[in-house]
């Protein structure tokens, strides 16, 4: 894990992570700890079902050997939660049947972020999902 003032003085959490679904675990690790670091524990629980979306997203459709999971922190109540991975597929929200076990990913960070995107990159893409804190 790597702790980053960044070049736009935006504190960010950042690690590298295998890109697999198992993931998913270290990436809310780091999540929650950058979230109790900056007293925003109120956004843990969603910030952690958001991560966990982000990186079986990438697991699954990226076909990467690593991605990149990030938290920054953009003001005093309010976080960015991504995912990196060096694919060029564009994140594809689809409409689930009630019988599909799969399918729901997106339409579950979008209903639990203020907002989220894809920011295309040279070598992949950046998929992402804002956050505030309801406290402040």
């Amino acid at each position: 894990m790597t702790t980053t003032p960044a070049a736009t003085g935006i504190p960010a959490y950042t690690e590298s992570l295998p890109c697999k679904t198992a993931s998913a675990r270290p990436a809310r690790l780091l999540v929650s700890t950058a979230l109790h670091v900056w007293d925003l524990g109120a956004l843990v629980e969603d910030a952690e079902l958001v991560v966990t979306e982000l990186v079986a997203n990438s697991a699954r459709h990226s076909k990467c050997r690593l991605l990149r999971v990030t938290i920054s922190r953009l003001s005093g109540d309010r976080v960015r939660v991504a995912v990196i991975d060096r694919s060029n597929a564009l994140p594809q929200p689809r409409a689930a049947g009630e019988t599909d076990e799969g399918g729901r990913g997106l339409v579950v960070v979008e209903a639990l972020s203020d907002r989220w995107g894809t920011d295309m990159l040279r070598w992949g893409k950046r998929v992402w999902a804002e956050l505030a804190s309801p406290d402040r």
